[in-house]
């Protein structure tokens, strides 16, 4: 036979490739578990970093409320007698019952069945509402770590409570009336606003851990707790409008009120040391 009179089958005629070119065409099972486990093991190692930067900024969001709301505060006390504003106080009309808080202030008519139109609270009443990230008037009372309701029925945002012992006190304290910015002697060291939290949700009325003049005789003191809710510390803003993360709860209080402390709840220090003005 001449050559070249049989034709050869040859890998290209035949529509069969070679070994080596059908192995460069895609991945074996066992090269796709590998960069299967690679990527989970990334996923493994980004996902921690990325909720700790996560609950950081939330954290780093808060302490910058909570100086606001101590500038607002001083604003506040600047005026009139110098007095900082009052923790609450209610003023019942024949027609409307308004409750005045120090966050916000809430009307609603008498008539069964009514809701409550919500404004700025009485913290506002100098230095105007803040316009927070957003553009939403009073979110600066937001903790962008609490995500649940307020237990006062109609207010939007919350997640803060007010030294409501010793500077704002309120209509039914044994002291009614707030303090002065004379009282306080030593601002670096009496906290006014934190991360409000106790078994039931949200506070906003700061207690101390035990009885004073300003709350004698006061019971729930477990209601007034703060909330170690960013990653086991809590904010706090002081007279001097510094603010600071505290991990260090403590949970000795009144006899009333031992051991119904919620958990991740506490107060700032064993005694009323950093609750008191001087």
């Amino acid at each position: 036979m001449l050559k070249g009179s049989c034709p050869t089958i040859s890998g290209r005629r035949s529509g069969i490739l070679p070994s080596t070119a059908r192995d460069r065409g895609g991945f074996t099972l066992v090269e796709l578990l590998v960069v299967v486990g690679i990527v989970a093991a990334l996923v493994a190692l980004i996902l921690p970093a990325m909720g700790r930067a996560r609950d950081s900024g939330r954290s780093t969001l808060c302490l910058s409320n909570l100086r606001q709301m101590a500038i607002a505060a001083q604003a506040y006390a600047g005026t009139g007698d110098r007095r900082y504003p009052i923790a609450y106080y209610t003023a019942i009309t024949p027609t409307t019952i308004t409750s005045y808080n120090w966050d916000f202030t809430l009307t609603r008519s008498r008539t069964p069945g009514s809701t409550w139109t919500v404004k700025p609270g009485l913290l506002w009443a100098a230095g105007g509402v803040p316009v927070a990230a957003g553009g939403d008037a009073l979110a600066v009372q937001q903790c962008p770590a609490f995500e649940g309701a307020s237990n006062s029925g109609g207010d939007p945002y919350t997640g803060y409570n007010y030294n409501t012992s010793y500077i704002g006190h309120g209509e039914h304290e044994a002291i009614p009336a707030p303090a002065r910015i004379s009282d306080i002697r030593k601002p670096a060291t009496c906290v006014l606003f934190g991360d409000g939290g106790f078994a039931a949700g949200a506070n906003k009325f700061m207690r101390a851990p035990w009885p004073n003049p300003g709350d004698a005789g006061f019971q729930g003191r477990w209601a007034g707790t703060q909330a170690f809710r960013h990653r086991g510390r809590t904010n706090a803003v002081f007279a001097d409008h510094h603010a600071e993360s505290f991990d260090e709860r403590f949970t000795s209080t009144a006899p009333a009120d031992v051991g119904r402390i919620g958990a991740g709840t506490g107060f700032l220090s064993i005694d009323n040391t950093m609750y008191k003005p001087d």
